[in-house]
């Protein structure tokens, strides 16, 4: 289940798009949100006492750092769709080379830390599920051929799964899991936040947004 859910969670989701249709609106900010929280709250209740428990504290504080880094660089080049944004012309007709690249490194690093700790994966999966909807959105609405926009969404999708196999087969990797997963967590603290603080548009209340997050946490805690 590890390998097949984020393939499903991401081509669900296209399939999703392609048969109904939607349009961005208040709905997705709040699955946006709920996903921010579930994936936040998930890092720090799982992942981060397992790699605080197997290294030195400012070692992993220092890795931690280098994956919000990371994750800001890769964002030069995604202008922020991991967060859910695409900041593309929709008139262009290139393939988005930057952007696939970027999300790609970016999967890729997200099935590092699941041989870690299972749970981690339905914070994945519930991250790329909005994410893999405003991507199709923005690409069936786009003048990109609807075959390329395919191969995108199922090239992102087998990612996370890679990371995964390369986690549990790859010696070097397994050598260095801690380390490792202390990036990712990095990335993960990044997105998750990033995702919280532009889910309140001009930092104005918002009672839904608050209660979707607050649900987040809780189901988070409780997995």
């Amino acid at each position: 289940m590890i390998y097949i859910l984020p393939v499903l969670g991401v081509l669900l989701s296209f399939l999703f798009v392609v048969v109904s249709k939607p349009q961005k609106n208040e709905y997705f900010k709040l699955l946006l949100a709920f996903s921010g929280a579930f994936l936040l709250a998930l890092t720090i209740f799982e992942l981060l006492p397992e790699v605080y428990n197997h290294s030195d504290p400012k070692t992993i504080g220092i890795f931690i750092m280098l994956g919000i880094l990371f994750q800001i660089f890769l964002e030069f080049f995604s202008k922020g769709a991991e967060h859910g944004h695409v900041h593309i012309s929709k008139e262009s007709t290139n393939f988005p080379w930057l952007l696939f690249i970027s999300l790609c490194i970016h999967s890729l690093l997200e099935g590092l830390p699941i041989g870690l700790n299972d749970t981690i994966i339905y914070g994945i999966l519930i991250h790329k599920i909005p994410i893999a909807i405003i991507l199709s959105i923005f690409f069936l609405g786009s003048k990109i051929k609807p075959i390329h926009a395919g191969l995108f969404m199922v090239l992102f999708s087998v990612m996370t799964p890679i990371g995964t196999f390369l986690a549990h087969t790859v010696e070097i990797l397994s050598t260095y899991a801690v380390y490792l997963n202390a990036l990712v967590i990095g990335v993960f603290l990044h997105i998750s936040t990033v995702i919280l603080f532009e889910s309140s548009e001009g930092h104005k209340f918002n009672l839904r947004k608050l209660l979707v997050i607050i649900f987040g946490i809780t189901i988070a805690y409780f997995l």
